[in-house]
């Protein structure tokens, strides 16, 4: 009787951890919905407003509006378009979330190269290494222009800046030689010596891309300012 007595016991206890741990899991990753109130979310609409996806007021509150720009964007963007700012949609505009904050600016960091890997290896992959190299350094050239966003997610997510945003390529999952290529990048080497613009010759129909001033040629893109 008392051994039966321990093993309810027991079992009640592992019933409680396990209860316990699962409340702490869920609340560990908070993510930002229909309802949020915070700097999160003063950051989502200060971002999405930036982009032209949002026209409300930065106020820290997920409302109507907010939902309808996030799920904007995640349609933009090829992500799952449910209106909760998830680690994905968060990472796709380049935002840390509140439940990875303990990393600091070396988390900032790893999401930087991590999207800016996407952007070479969803536009330039098959180009030449120093093909991928300059393309990222567009990106970062633009980052200091005063004439684009001041972040690269700003400058990747620019409405209508890259095709690979457009059409969803960014999502796709970079290799090691466009990871290399953009820390590259990073790191200060640019191959197309200060261009912010790019394009490809054998595509391009804008007469105003052609007029652009051209720094370099590196396999199927001319690179100019």
């Amino acid at each position: 009787m008392k051994l039966r007595r321990n093993k309810s016991i027991i079992l009640l206890i592992v019933l409680v951890i396990t209860l316990i741990l699962i409340v702490f899991e869920t609340n560990s990753i908070a993510l930002s919905r229909y309802g949020s109130r915070g700097t999160e979310v003063s950051q989502i609409q200060t971002k999405l407003k930036r982009w032209g996806y949002y026209n409300g007021n930065v106020d820290g509150i997920y409302g109507s509006q907010t939902l309808a720009a996030v799920k904007y964007f995640q349609r933009s963007n090829g992500l799952t378009v449910d209106g909760i700012a998830g680690t994905k949609t968060l990472n796709a505009m380049g935002i840390m979330s509140s439940s990875s904050s303990g990393g600091g600016s070396s988390t900032s960091s790893n999401n930087n190269l991590n999207l800016l890997s996407r952007l070479v290896y969803s536009e330039a992959r098959g180009e030449t290494y120093t093909g991928q190299v300059a393309v990222a350094a567009v990106v970062l050239n633009r980052v200091r222009s005063s004439s684009f966003p001041n972040t690269i997610s700003g400058v990747i997510y620019e409405r209508g800046a890259f095709d690979a945003v457009s059409d969803g390529q960014i999502n796709l999952t970079p290799d090691s030689t466009a990871r290399k290529a953009a820390q590259d990048a990073l790191n200060g080497w640019d191959p197309s010596y200060g261009a912010i613009y790019y394009f490809n010759p054998n595509t391009a129909t804008s007469a105003w891309i052609w007029s652009r001033p051209m720094t370099v040629t590196i396999g199927n893109h001319r690179f100019c300012k």
